[in-house]
């Protein structure tokens, strides 16, 4: 087929009456979330109910919840990945892991045979914590996981760093 002829037919289909003209196919209208949304027949309403979806990206995860989602992923922690991941992340929040996520981040740091994160896991909570006295408590409780474990802290490893 020449270009002439492909031209020929291309304006043929352009000038149909059964289809819409190319501008007017192009163009579509805006509408309002809440008008999609009123048309689909949900509700409009923002305001959400006290018993909120704990998957919902929105809600507002209390310290047990959290507390016990990481010590969850930490129990099922399989490589170092996973364990660094799970640290970077539960260490993001602008909140000092409870003692039982740091004992779960511990263990698996034992099980999966990484000793320097479990060093760190120390210096992650040091950085933490608003005062020395709070990270005097934490070193406390974690006493008898850090002698189980062997692990000990960069201050006893180099006390002329700290």
């Amino acid at each position: 087929m020449s270009s002439a002829a492909f031209a020929r037919v291309a304006r043929a289909r352009l000038f149909t009456t059964h289809q819409i003209p190319l501008r007017a196919q192009s163009v579509t209208r805006w509408q309002p979330a809440a008008a999609v949304t009123a048309t689909a027949g949900f509700a409009t309403s923002s305001v959400r109910k006290a018993a909120a979806d704990a998957h919902d990206p929105h809600h507002e995860e209390s310290f047990e919840e959290f507390t016990a989602r990481y010590e969850k992923e930490f129990d099922q922690v399989q490589d170092v990945f996973e364990l660094q991941r799970n640290l970077n992340n539960a260490f993001a929040y602008d909140l000092v892991p409870a003692p039982s996520v740091i004992i779960a981040a511990l263990r698996a740091a034992r099980r999966v045979n990484d000793y320097p994160t479990a060093v760190r896991v120390f210096e992650g909570i040091k950085a933490k914590v608003e005062n020395q006295g709070q990270y005097d408590e934490y070193i406390e409780e974690l006493k008898p996981i850090r002698e189980e474990l062997g692990v000990n802290l960069k201050e006893t490893m180099y006390p002329e760093h700290s």
